[in-house]
């Protein structure tokens, strides 16, 4: 399971990490400062979150500023912003996403709201970290919860899926912004359409696993699936392959393989309360309780 987590990067350091290069309106690859995004220590679903995904851009659109004039259609690599929590079209309104931010790979083919969106609608969920609690061993014990992030600082990319939702009650500025795209978001103008966005989530490693599988292991029973690679990445969210429970076994048949690359630490109980936001929600603490390993 992810229900909590940290991105904290600017929209050009995401863009840097993930190999996505947005053209502005004057032909540069410099569009950065066209995506804010504003560091969240406390991710929580129904927020707004950055995702990449891959777009069709036809001959003669305009997308990110310039005119593809190459007679030839192709895909492109864009960092949009998504809400938190998948609405599939037939939702009869947004709170649907309050208990679809995550999308059990078991079921993720076969269940209505993620069927569709896991055919023709992947994306990748980019993430500094996340938050996991451990349960308590006796009752009534408090939960305590840990922060989960790579070794080096890079950003952890999660296989997640997207889809469109017409809100039958559009508020001005709702559209999602992409980079470098002048033709979304602060228009003035009433949207109806709303993106939204859920993680992939597998099995957890055995507990005696070695290293830090085994720790994810012990921690929890589900795991956020990760990307671990160029390769990965590019194979997810490939719009032309249709095969989704291949691309899901796929995934989950890798997705231990970057953990080596992790490490997590405890955190405080501060984290569990979404009001609480900043870069002291991640700070190490001491702990008189016994070591989780």
């Amino acid at each position: 399971m992810c229900g909590r987590y940290v991105i904290a990067r600017a929209a050009g350091d995401l863009m840097d990490a993930l190999g996505i290069k947005m053209p502005d309106a004057d032909g540069t690859e410099d569009a950065y400062e066209q995506l804010e995004l504003r560091p969240d220590y406390n991710v929580a679903p129904t927020k707004d979150v950055p995702i990449v995904l891959e777009r069709l851009i036809e001959p003669g659109d305009r997308a990110g500023g310039v005119e593809n004039s190459s007679g030839a259609a192709g895909y492109r690599r864009e960092l949009h912003v998504a809400r938190w929590g998948l609405v599939p079209i037939w939702a009869k309104d947004l709170s649907f996403s309050s208990r679809a931010f995550n999308a059990r790979s078991e079921t993720v083919t076969s269940k209505p709201t993620f069927r569709s969106a896991v055919k023709a609608r992947r994306c990748a969920i980019p993430v500094d970290g996340y938050y996991e609690w451990l349960a308590p061993e006796k009752p009534g014990g408090r939960k305590r919860p840990f922060f989960v992030h790579r070794k080096d600082g890079a950003p952890i990319v999660f296989a997640g899926l997207y889809e469109w939702w017409k809100d039958p009650n559009p508020k001005q500025d709702s559209a999602p912004h992409v980079a470098g795209d002048s033709n979304t978001g602060d228009s003035g103008e009433e949207n109806p359409w709303v993106l939204s966005c859920t993680i992939l989530t597998c099995a957890s490693p055995s507990h005696e696993a070695p290293g830090m599988a085994g720790e994810l292991g012990l921690l929890h029973d589900r795991l956020p699936v990760p990307l671990g690679d160029e390769a990965a990445l590019s194979a997810w969210l490939d719009p032309e392959s249709q095969d989704a429970a291949t691309l899901v076994a796929e995934a989950v048949a890798h997705a231990y393989d970057s953990l080596g690359e992790w490490e997590m630490h405890e955190v405080g109980p501060a984290v569990g309360n979404v009001r609480n936001n900043g870069p002291e929600l991640i700070t190490p603490i001491d702990n008189t309780d016994p070591p989780l390993f």
